[in-house]
C-alpha cells in the first residue's frame, strides 16, 4: 500500500522574520541548553524517541561512526529542551555553504507535546540558527534558515513553523510505501 506524502519547504531570510513564542509557565521549569559534547548515543536517543511515532526512519540505520561523523561537522548543533531536568525535545541545526542553516530535525517526545514547549523551543532554536556564526569562528554569517516538514510529521508542525515566521517556498507530493511506525528502537 502507498500513501501520498506532501512535503513543505519553509524559510526565513532575515532575523526579523522570527516571531517569538510564549514561554511555557514557570512552574514547568523548562530550560534549553546546547549539547556541546557530540554524543551519538544521546542524539540517537533524541531522534528515535521524538520520531518513533511519526515515522522518522532515515537515521535509524546509521552506524555509530555515521552519527559521530555528522555530529562532528563544524556548525552542527543540538539544542535540547528540558522540563524539570528531563529531556523533552530537541532542535538540530546544520550549517551549510552560502550562509544557509537547516533545521534538520525538531520535535518533542510524545509525553511533552501539548505543553507549550514546542513553539518556545522552535523560536529559541531558530534564533540560535541566526547567530550560529558567532559560535563557529570562520563560519559565514547566516543569510537564510530553512526547514522542511511533511504530512507524516506531527499535526501541528507546519502551523508551528508558520507561527514562528517561516514562509513556504516550495511544496512537493510524492508516493511512498507505507512505513510502519518503528518505535524508539528497533526491537524495543
Amino acid at each position: 500500500m502507498t500513501l501520498t506524502v506532501t512535503t513543505w519547504y519553509l524559510e526565513q531570510t532575515a532575523p526579523d522574520d522570527l516571531a517569538p513564542a510564549t514561554a511555557p509557565p514557570a512552574e514547568q521549569r523548562v530550560r534549553i541548553a546546547r549539547a556541546e559534547v557530540a554524543s551519538p548515543e544521546f542524539s540517537r536517543f533524541l531522534y528515535a524517541s521524538v520520531g518513533g511515532d511519526i515515522t522518522w526512519t532515515d537515521r535509524l540505520g546509521w552506524s555509530y561512526g555515521q552519527w559521530e561523523e555528522f555530529l562532528g561537522r563544524p556548525g552542527v548543533e543540538t539544542w535540547v529542551a528540558y522540563e524539570r531536568d528531563t529531556p523533552a525535545g530537541f532542535v538540530e541545526l546544520d550549517a551549510q555553504a552560502g550562509g544557509d542553516v537547516e533545521i534538520s530535525y525538531f520535535g518533542l517526545l510524545p509525553a511533552f507535546r501539548g505543553r507549550r514547549i514546542g513553539g518556545h523551543l522552535l523560536a529559541y532554536g531558530t534564533a540560535r540558527a541566526w547567530d550560529l556564526d558567532g559560535r563557529w569562528p570562520g563560519r559565514e554569517k547566516t543569510r537564510r534558515v530553512w526547514v522542511h516538514t511533511c504530512s507524516k510529521d506531527g499535526r501541528y508542525a507546519l502551523d508551528n513553523y508558520r507561527r514562528r515566521g517561516f514562509q513556504v517556498y516550495a511544496t512537493e507530493k510524492t508516493e511512498e510505501a507505507e512505513v510502519p511506525t518503528p518505535g524508539p528502537w528497533p526491537g524495543a
